[in-house]
This record gives structure tokens, sequence and C-alpha cells, in this order.
């Protein structure tokens, strides 16, 4: 069983206050600041300790594809949020994960929240089968695009664009914030599910790509994809 997932985050603004000590600057100044001191890319995006979870959405499927089950959260209740995560992690034992810059960004950033909330992970998330980078139980499109760093990180985006479908339709990562601020909750958990809608899409074109599966089982199972994508985007 594989469970594909994506976590949408807003900046720690308290924590971030704590590390740059600029306890009364106002939240967008103090971004900037902090873009400078502590980001360590040219976005000037955050590494994952200085993030919380807004939202969260995953998608449970069977070994050759078939999806079984979503499910999902949203709410300012952080700890309230890792807790329904981790106890979905926890309905099958030897899950292994799908993701797109997992390893880079999700993973680490529910480890420190954990951390931050004196939470227990789910013990496979630090399996050997998990941990291994080169595992095939933990794939991180990222890694299978790029030969594992050996080429360039393709976006999810431009992945889209490559094989013909539009993602993002109903949103980008960088307006996760501002619908954060306006109290849209929902409307970022229909964004995180979108995303991994598009996972599991650009996953389906990569196994038949490569031969893990023929044909007849990819397009049932991209036409099913398709329909809840295009679904999803309409609302």
């Amino acid at each position: 069983m594989f469970f594909i997932f994506d976590v949408e985050t807003v900046p720690d603004f308290e924590f971030v206050r704590q590390v740059i000590d600029l306890p009364e600057e106002n939240e967008d100044d103090l971004l900037l600041q902090a873009s400078e001191e502590l980001a360590h890319n040219k976005s000037g995006f955050l590494p994952p300790m200085y993030h919380r979870v807004i939202s969260w959405v995953g998608l449970w499927i069977e070994n050759n594809g078939m999806p079984k089950q979503k499910v999902s959260w949203h709410g300012t209740d952080e700890q309230e949020g890792l807790k329904n995560l981790f106890d979905a992690l926890s309905t099958y034992k030897d899950f292994g994960l799908i993701h797109h810059n997992g390893r880079g960004f999700d993973l680490p950033l529910l480890t420190y929240r954990a951390m931050k909330h004196n939470m227990q992970m789910p013990v496979r998330l630090n399996h050997y089968d998990i941990k291994y980078r080169y595992s095939n139980d933990n794939i991180d499109l990222l890694d299978e695009f790029s030969n594992y760093g050996a080429s360039s990180w393709p976006k999810l985006k431009h992945l889209g664009y490559l094989i013909g479908i539009p993602f993002k339709q109903t949103g980008e990562g960088n307006e996760v914030l501002d619908m954060f601020r306006r109290d849209e909750l929902p409307e970022i958990e229909h964004y995180c599910y979108e995303d991994v809608m598009a996972t599991y899409v650009v996953w389906l074109h990569l196994k038949y790509t490569v031969g893990d599966i023929n044909k007849e089982l990819f397009d049932n199972l991209n036409d099913r994809a398709m329909g809840k994508l295009n679904e999803i985007q309409e609302k």
C-alpha cells in the first residue's frame, strides 16, 4: 500500500521571532528578514523547521496504483492535524510513500513539528525502507526524474505541461499565506488535494513510461484519475 501525500504550511511566526530576535516586527517585514537570514535558496522560501502545518491530504493506493481511500485535514490546531495524519499513517503497517519533494520538505517538516509538540511519529517513517534514499518504498518524484540529483529537479507544474495536463488550477504555493490570512482553510485543503492528484497522475505516467504497468491498467487508472482531477479543478 502506498500513501500519496502533500502538506500545506505557513511560517511559524512566533518561532521565527524567537530565532531572529525581532519580537515586535510585523509579519511581512519579519518574513523578509527571515528570508535573508534563514533561507538557503534563491526564492527565499524558509526551510522546513520554520513552518507549521495547516492542511494535508493523503491518497491511499494499492501497489498496482488502484486508488483506495482519501484522507485529509485542515485547521489551526497543528497538534490535532499531526495526530490525525499519524493516525492515518498507522492504518497500514508496511506502507510506502509517494510525493514531490517530500524528502526535502514534507518529511523533515513532520519530524520538526512532532518534536515541537512532543509527539511520537509512526515508527514506519524511521524504518530503513523509508529512510534509504534509493528505496522503492519512498518515492520522491524529484529523485525519480533527476536521477537522484544528477540532473535538474522538475517542478510539478512543469511535469503537467510536459504531459499536456494543466496543474495548479486551484492556486499556487505562494498564495497559501494570503489564503490563510483570509481564513480560507477549506480552499487550502482543496488546493492541496489538487497537488496530490497531480502527483498521482505524474506517478502513473512514470510507471507506464518505465514499463512497470501495462497500457490497459494505465489507461484505466489514468482515466479515473483525470476525471477526479478535472472535478477538483472545476469546484
